[in-house]
This record gives structure tokens, C-alpha cells and sequence, in this order.
């Protein structure tokens, strides 16, 4: 298989092989060790399917729906999750062929440039490893619905130890955790949809049809108000604002739903396993997403006060707020259960996958060598101490006013580092389409071929470009700056190209031309191990065979 590949690199190999000595490393596991192949195919599928639901879905679409209305919201997140597509299939082809730990920080020092895959490498673990102790506190302010008297440090601690335990465990416990957790909140996602199908109808203990009535009255858009609460002068203007303002946000709501590629290094027969994620991503929007999103706008209005009560719970839920309308009493505290698993998970999630970043950078002697040391069982374990460290920050949050906001300001910098992630992700696959042309390798024997190439790239990345660039748009509208806002908005910006060009000036990088895009090393070791995995992973009793056939 991909005979062509390697033969058409063949006389560059050589000279190639040092500088992705990382890709080696992590096939042979020499050195220090490597990690180890322990993700089965079910934990990868339900891993990718948790990282597209969280509390972005259940909480944050309140404020979505208030900023821009039901129709406005529901084409928002449908025109999102296209772009957020693009870049997944993009992700896939790569993440197929060459399934190593990193992902695409190593994409990215491969086919574009070393200086691009050590800034994407240190933004994208910051971005995780910031995101740690906020989860942390999100978890204990939503435990916070049924308890207000204990200190929240308490909870804090215990959610964080938790954490902790479950990745210094290894890989196999992660997935098994991720599998369970995201399990139970794709059964809570479609419980909610039915129950809202249902409400609409009128079949609620008050039986009130509720139907299309909240897009006729108070109306299927809002307005954007930037001006002393007047949204009134800007009109049509105000509307296409808000329903930008809302697409910014529910860029932000998806984040993490490329954590299959990290995971990719460690998932058993994982030239069979991420395809399947990635195929599978579509329909995983339309359902969780759309129509998630479609059941909320029908069954709350937008000017609902409640959606905007300040809470990080479930009572700031608009499932909970139609479910309480709707007489039903009970379920609110099942839902809020559901956040709490949602913001526990993604912590957990946050530590994996910062933690794998650290160790694929120091695979490429992009940080320090300390941390690609792993355990027997394949633990980076140094990655996971540094990784968890830097949850303790949540304990910044009990520490007082200024403590709190210092706290708000780490968290603000990360606010646009997936984004960024999702557009040098597109980029590399540009790069990496047009090398394979340039060189004449057809895409047709790889584990995956990404549909609609490379138009639905470019469609993406310049979604991506644009919503990086724009994302704090508000603060430029008359009479409505704020030196903090722009600053939390694009600090991620320059310190990315920072990175970038100290790496490049330090290193003296160059852009990798299309010809000389080594495709052919690690190749073979690659095609081998794909053949030892359709052996070794077959499964053999009931339930593997079950959940093959499931996942």
C-alpha cells in the first residue's frame, strides 16, 4: 500500500530522516520510549463524538439564542458546523495516513514548515492547558445548584485529583472514562431532542402547542446593541451582526472536536479507526448540533431573562428553562448532573490532550527532552506532571478580586488558539494536497481521501481567516471600545507569530518547497504496523465484536 508514496521519494528519504526524527521516534519507540497503541477503535469514535458536545451545547447556547434570535442561531451554528467539517475532513486524510502522536504539530513542521509546527504545538497546548482549571471551576460552580454552603475549594480539589488519577492511569483508562462520559452525554443530547420534539407539540404535562410560535413572536432574528441599548438604528445591519456575533461564538463551542487526531498516536489499528471517526463527523453536527440547536430555538424566546441570568449551571439552561415551562419537574437536576459530567470530561480531556501536545513537541526537540520520557505502559509521565500542575491556577478563583481577574485574563489569551489550531490545520492540508500533486501521488490508495478537494479546504480556511480577524469586532462599532475586550480578542494573534518567526529566526527554517515535502518517511513502518494491528486487534469475543460493529 502507498508503493507510490515511497517510491517517489525514495532518493530524498535519507537526507529527510533527521529532521522528522520525531515520526520515527514515535513508530519504533526507541530513545526515551514512546507511547503506546492502547485507544480501541470505540474509545476513539466516542472521544471524537464527546469532543463536539459539552457545555458549549447544554449552557452556552442560551446566550447564543439571546444574542441572535431562533433563525439566526439555528443558520449560525449550521453554516459552523460546515466550516467546522471542512477542516475535519481536511484533518482525517492526514491524521489516516500518518497516524502519530502530535497530530498536526507534526503536519505542520512536515509539509509547511518546522517555526509553523512549534508555534501551532505551544498554542494548542496552552489552549488545553489553560482550559484545565477553568473546567475545574466550572465543575464546582455547577455542583454549586445543590450545594451553596460548602467551600468550592473542596469541590474544586476533589474534581482536579480525579482528573489527575484518570491520565496518570494511562491512555486505556482516559479512553474508557472519555467512552463511558461521552456515552452517557449522547443519551442525554437525544433524550432532550425527543423531549423537545415533543414539547413542541404539545405533549407536556400542560400540553401547550408550543410549534413556530417563538420565531413568529418575539421574532426570528435579533438585533445587535452596540449603542446605549439601542439596537434599533442599525436595522438589517444589526441582525447580520448578531448572527456574525453568534457564529464567533459557536466557533468557540466546538472546540475540541479535533482531539481525534491528538489521540491518533495511541489508537489501536488506527488506519481502520480514524476514518471511521472522521466519516462519522457529519452526521454527529447534523444530529447533536442542528438539531440540538433547531429544538432550543423552537421552545425558548430569545428575550427570555433567564437565559441571560449570569449562571453557569442548569438554570441557565434553555433545556431547563423549557423543561420547567413545560411543568416537568425532576429533570432539572438530571441535567444539571449532565453539565457537571460535561465540564468534569472536558477537564479530563483538557489534561490528555495538553499533555500528548508537550510530549509531541519534545519529539521534535520543540521543548524540553524531559518531557518525551514514557513509562513502560506508554505514559509520558513527565508531559502529564507539568500538564497537571498548571490546574492548580483554579485555586486563583477563591483568592480574591484581583486573583480572579488575573485568572480571567490567562483564560481570555487561549480564547482564539483553536480557531487559530483549526486554520493552520486547512493550511497544512493545502500543503500537503499540492505537494502530493506536484509530485504526481494519487490519493486513491489512502486510508481516507477528504470529498470536495481542495475547494471545501479553501472554504474553510478562509471562514477561519476571517472569523480569526473579526472575532472581536465589536470593540471597532461606534462608541463601543474597550481596550480590555481588544486586547483578550487578538493578544493570541501576535503572540503566535512570535512564536513563529523567533522559532524561524532562531532555527533559520524555511518554508518546505511543494517538491520537497518528504512524504515517504516512516511510511513503511506505518503500512507494517497497519498489517500487524488487522491481526492483533481483530476482535474476538461478543461484546468486541458488538462494539465493532457499532463504532
Amino acid at each position: 500500500m502507498n508503493t507510490e508514496v515511497r517510491d517517489a521519494k525514495d532518493e530524498e528519504k535519507q537526507g529527510s530522516e533527521k529532521s522528522i526524527r520525531g515520526g520515527q521516534l514515535l513508530i519504533d519507540g526507541e530513545g526515551e520510549g514512546s507511547v503506546k497503541r492502547t485507544l480501541a477503535q470505540r474509545h476513539l469514535a466516542m472521544i471524537s463524538l464527546g469532543g463536539a458536545i459539552g457545555t458549549g451545547l447544554f449552557v452556552g447556547a442560551g446566550g447564543a439564542l439571546q444574542m441572535g434570535g431562533p433563525v439566526g442561531v439555528w443558520l449560525a451554528y449550521i453554516l459552523m458546523s460546515i466550516i467546522v467539517y471542512s477542516m475535519m475532513v481536511a484533518l482525517g486524510e492526514m491524521a489516516a495516513l500518518y497516524p502519530l502522536a502530535g497530530g498536526f504539530t507534526y503536519y505542520a513542521s512536515r509539509f509547511v514548515d518546522p517555526a509553523l509546527g512549534f508555534a501551532t504545538g505551544w498554542n494548542y497546548f496552552y489552549c488545553w492547558a489553560i482550559s484545565i482549571p477553568v473546567e475545574i471551576v466550572a465543575s464546582a460552580i455547577v455542583i454549586e445548584y445543590w450545594d451553596t454552603h460548602t467551600n468550592a475549594a473542596i469541590y474544586m480539589t476533589l474534581c482536579f485529583v480525579l482528573m489527575v488519577v484518570i491520565n496518570f492511569l494511562g491512555a486505556r483508562a482516559y479512553g474508557e472514562a472519555e467512552f463511558w462520559f461521552s456515552s452517557m452525554k449522547v443519551i442525554a443530547i437525544v433524550g432532550l431532542i425527543i423531549l423537545g420534539v415533543i414539547l413542541m407539540a404539545g405533549g407536556g404535562p400542560n400540553h401547550d402547542v408550543i410549534g413556530f410560535r417563538y420565531w413568529a413572536h418575539p421574532g426570528p432574528f435579533n438585533q445587535l446593541s452596540i449603542e446605549n441599548g439601542d439596537a434599533s438604528i442599525i436595522g438589517a445591519w444589526g441582525r447580520f451582526l448578531a448572527f456574525f456575533a453568534v457564529l464567533v461564538q459557536a466557533a468557540f463551542s466546538f472546540s475540541g472536536i479535533e482531539l481525534v487526531a491528538v489521540c491518533a498516536g495511541e489508537a489501536e489499528n488506527a488506519r481502520k479507526t480514524v476514518p471511521r471517526a472522521i466519516k462519522r463527523v457529519f452526521w454527529r453536527l447534523l444530529c447533536f448540533y442542528v438539531l440540538g440547536i433547531f429544538v432550543i430555538s423552537v421552545l425558548v424566546p430569545y428575550n427570555d431573562p433567564r437565559l441571560l441570568n449570569g449562571h453557569e449551571d442548569a438554570s441557565a439552561s434553555p433545556f431547563v428553562i423549557a423543561i420547567q415551562d413545560a411543568g416537568i419537574k425532576g429533570l432539572p437536576s438530571v441535567i444539571n448532573a449532565v453539565i457537571l459530567l460535561a465540564a468534569w470530561s472536558a477537564g479530563n480531556s483538557d489534561i490528555y490532550a495538553a499533555s500528548r501536545t508537550l510530549y509531541a513537541l519534545a519529539l521534535q526537540d520543540q521543548a524540553p527532552r524531559i518531557f518525551r520520557r514514557c513509562t513502560k505502559r506508554g505514559l509520558p509521565v513527565w508531559s502529564v506532571v507539568a500538564t497537571s500542575l498548571i490546574g492548580l491556577l483554579c485555586y486563583m478563583n477563591t483568592g480574591g478580586k484581583r486573583a480572579v481577574e488575573a485568572f480571567n485574563w490567562l483564560y481570555n489569551i487561549s480564547s482564539i488558539a483553536a480557531i487559530v489550531t483549526w486554520w493552520v490545520i486547512l493550511l497544512t492540508y493545502l500543503r500537503f494536497y499540492h505537494g502530493l500533486q506536484v509530485q504526481g501521488i494519487s490519493r486513491d490508495a489512502f486510508p481516507y481521501k477528504a470529498p470536495l478537494q481542495p475547494y471545501l479546504s479553501y472554504f474553510g480556511f478562509a471562514c477561519f481567516t476571517v472569523i480569526s480577524l473579526l472575532n472581536g469586532f465589536r470593540v471597532f462599532l461606534r462608541g463601543n471600545w474597550d481596550a480590555s475586550t481588544f486586547v483578550s480578542a487578538y493578544i493570541t494573534l501576535p503572540i503566535f507569530a512570535l512564536c513563529y518567526f523567533g522559532w524561524k529566526f532562531w532555527n533559520k527554517t524555511s518554508i518546505v518547497p511543494l517538491r520537497e515535502i518528504d512524504f515517504a518517511t516512516g511510511l513503511q513502518e506505518l503500512d507494517e504496523m497497519e498489517e500487524r494491528d488487522e491481526e492483533k486487534f481483530k476482535p474476538e469475543t461478543p461484546f468486541g465484536k458488538m462494539m465493532s460493529m457499532l463504532f
